[in-house]
């Protein structure tokens, strides 16, 4: 009988060919140790080698699994897609161009997979330190970092981070739209549920370009912002307490009756 998957891995990934071996390699040396786990790599719609890498990859290491976007849907449709195939109770993310070190994956798990583990706990969000991005990418940054906070009162202060770990349950019961891994926290505590947070380690970018630009992010983060900030004030606002035990036995049909 095939080990009970502990966690899973997702990485969403676009046009990564020269980062995805070291990065598959990082995360296989650091989630070993944890248990059974599955490493989902989702390619985004994907112009260069990274499909046929990580097909290459998967035939040797049987805990990693190749999604395919037809089209680029962007990073949150990614990640959402590897959530959703994912077995593991808890997933933990980061992103695909390797700035984001493996070895940090342990500090975010621990916390979810911990024998005592709070059960209001859903979301461990990573803030990095020491970012090994250009001046003009950490200004930007830090300005919508701060705007965002002052808005949504989430109390992080670097949600771009893609290092986070989440129980996969309470993160497919939050909304989805595109660009959502930037408001997990908001969102999660939106549903009650607590978050904390980990400062992690940062590194330079080993191959490749970056899919994004400053205005491009500022551009969709301000429609963004305003629409998280509605979903805020409309939660709902009330839990059910069932007052009956329920059966094991056939559910009634559409008319009432026993099936």
């Amino acid at each position: 009988m095939p080990d009970v998957i502990r966690f899973s891995i997702v990485v969403p990934m676009k046009n990564e060919a020269g980062n995805i071996a070291a990065l598959v390699d990082g995360i296989g040396a650091a989630c070993a140790p944890l248990g059974p786990f599955e490493l989902i790599v989702v390619n985004d719609g994907s112009t260069d080698g990274t499909e046929a890498a990580a097909l290459s990859l998967a035939a040797t290491r049987p805990w990693l699994r190749v999604l395919r976007h037809e089209r680029s849907g962007g990073q949150s449709a990614a990640v959402h897609s590897g959530v959703r195939a994912a077995r593991g109770p808890v997933i933990a993310t980061l992103d695909g161009d390797g700035q984001n070190p493996p070895d940090q994956l342990p500090l975010l798990l621990a916390p979810l997979l911990a024998a005592d583990a709070a059960p209001g706990l859903a979301l461990v969000a990573g803030q990095r330190q020491g970012r090994q991005d250009t001046l003009s990418k950490r200004l930007a940054s830090r300005l919508a970092n701060a705007l965002r906070a002052r808005v949504l009162r989430d109390g992080t202060r670097d949600t771009g981070c893609g290092l986070k770990a989440f129980r996969r349950e309470a993160y497919l019961d939050l909304p989805f739209f595109n660009h959502q891994h930037r408001y997990l926290p908001a969102l999660f505590a939106r549903d009650g549920w607590q978050i904390a947070h980990v400062d992690v380690t940062h590194r330079p970018r080993q191959a490749g370009i970056s899919n994004y630009n400053n205005l491009q992010r500022a551009l969709v983060g301000i429609h963004d912002l305003i629409g998280v900030a509605w979903l805020l004030r409309r939660r709902k606002t009330v839990r059910p307490v069932e007052l009956t035990t329920p059966t094991t036995g056939p559910a009634p049909d559409a008319q009432g009756d026993m099936a």
